[in-house]
């Protein structure tokens, strides 16, 4: 039985889509779900950042943003460890503790810059609950590597034939897990 379960898939495939697309129909089944997702912004059609949202509570921060001051640089954006550390990794944090599905979009290299995001994941994969998320498709990283290698662990890659319906596949196996006998 699989409770980690995460999509991997080349940039603009979709994945966002696609967890969102499950965690939706895992709420509208009655589940609590916490933790935190991630957003493109764009201005005038122009991509300027990406925002953190807080699932449960949806407080909002930014991710990385192109006229951040500080903080570490991929690309053209800067990474702003307060909201990630703050909004971030807090509603991994609490999700752990408060809801009944976790949810990490998405472990990558901005995410990655942060210690507190890292053991924030790392203590909802050690938690006994269910953890939909999504993975960066080049990012390398121990925390990638640990998650890869556990037998609880399942990852899932979307692609345009299958990003349609791959959200019934990861609601079935959350369910699954959920039903398990203790």
């Amino acid at each position: 039985m699989k409770r980690l379960i995460f999509i991997t898939g080349r940039s603009g495939v979709g994945k966002t889509s696609v967890l969102l697309r499950a965690v939706d129909a895992l709420k509208a089944k009655g589940y609590k779900v916490g933790g935190m997702i991630s957003r493109e912004v764009r201005d005038r059609g122009v991509r300027v950042g990406f925002e953190i949202v807080d699932f449960h509570t949806g407080r909002r921060g930014w991710l990385a943003h192109v006229t951040q001051p500080s903080g570490p640089q991929i690309s053209k954006y800067r990474v702003n460890l307060s909201d990630l550390n703050v909004i971030g990794a807090s509603s991994i944090l609490n999700a752990a503790t408060d809801a009944d599905i976790i949810v990490v979009d998405e472990i990558g290299p901005m995410e990655l810059f942060s210690p507190e995001f890292k053991k924030a994941v790392d203590q909802a994969i050690r938690s006994s609950k269910p953890v939909v998320g999504t993975i960066h498709f080049r990012a390398r990283d121990p925390l990638i590597n640990t998650i890869k290698a556990r037998e609880d662990a399942e990852i899932l890659e979307v692609t345009y034939e299958n990003r349609e319906d791959l959200h019934n596949i990861i609601i079935l196996k959350v369910v699954q897990s959920l039903e398990k006998p203790s």
